[in-house]
């Protein structure tokens, strides 16, 4: 039986594009494979919006993989887990990949940001890098730990983020590459796909890129293939964006109209809950067991 881990992988080598979603719950990593995404981002930002906390490192370890193992058991798709920077140091990481492995994670994406880091899309965030040398141990450490070979180690390049250009973005991703990682997850905050554009064409480096592309949502599928080296694009926030949008919409709606009767009739049925919850299931394992 192949692992999550490779389909991953063959995915990317297939279709040329592996196109993930962000995920902060079972329902809304059913609900993203139900639309046909080819994998999950188990994403620190949206959990961390689920509690309503800002995203700098206040979610702890346990709580992102309780809710990352929850996932994995309701949803059959590769999820790729957004462990930040690891927790800590390289001995950090050295547990926690052997505990998202073991919690059935197809990747993890580690980043180069100082503990505790500060969300990369924040206006005026304070955005502190480790030393390279420092980051590749956390690389090599996650890569050596691994005990599926086809698990992914990503190495997240925040160079662009915190403002110190293209040439550093580079130097330092062909450093994480020689510590063994098998992508460059390269990011920026910039409000067009320039920057990234620009990097994609000056990467020179053996593997291939992942992009998020949050702050410019304006480039498509055909410009991200037409570059060449990207193989996955994560969309890193737009399930918790929508359920906000949707749920303020709704509230909004009862208030305003003195009571729940336009607003039921724009929201999710009942019984599409129901489906989703797997009570036909339910029903059937009664009908069989209860005596």
């Amino acid at each position: 039986m192949k692992s999550k881990s490779r389909i991953l992988r063959e995915k990317m080598s297939e279709t040329g594009l592996a196109k993930i979603m962000a995920t902060h719950s079972p329902l809304s990593g059913r609900l993203a494979m139900e639309a046909g995404f080819d994998g999950l981002w188990a994403s620190g930002f949206e959990l961390s919006a689920l509690y309503g906390l800002p995203d700098v490192s206040l979610i702890s370890m346990t709580q992102h993989l309780d809710m990352m193992r929850s996932i994995v058991e309701k949803v059959d798709l590769p999820v790729v887990a957004d462990i930040d920077t690891g927790f800590g140091n390289a001995i950090n990481v050295i547990h926690a990949v052997q505990q998202y492995e073991r919690a059935g994670a197809a990747a993890v994406v580690i980043e180069d940001k100082s503990f505790p880091k500060v969300t990369s899309l924040i206006a005026g965030g304070r955005q502190d890098l480790l030393r390279i040398e420092e980051f590749q141990g956390k690389i090599d450490a996650a890569c050596q730990t691994r005990r599926d070979p086809d698990f992914l180690v990503i190495a997240r390049d925040e160079a662009l983020i915190a403002g110190l250009g293209q040439d550093e973005a580079l130097r330092r991703s062909a450093a994480y590459e020689a510590a063994g990682a098998d992508m460059i997850l390269i990011h920026s905050k910039q409000t067009t796909p320039d920057e990234i554009v620009a990097f994609s064409r000056a990467w020179n480096g053996t593997v291939p890129l992942v992009i998020v592309p949050t702050a410019y949502p304006q480039m498509t599928d055909t410009q991200i293939r037409n570059l060449g080296n990207i193989r996955m694009v994560i969309y890193g926030n737009h399930a918790i964006r929508a359920s906000v949008a949707a749920m303020k919409e709704t509230f909004a709606a009862i208030l305003r109209d003195g009571g729940s009767q336009i607003a039921d009739a724009q929201i999710a049925p009942v019984d599409e809950i129901f489906r989703l919850q797997d009570m036909d299931q339910v029903k059937k394992n009664e009908k069989k067991f209860l005596r």
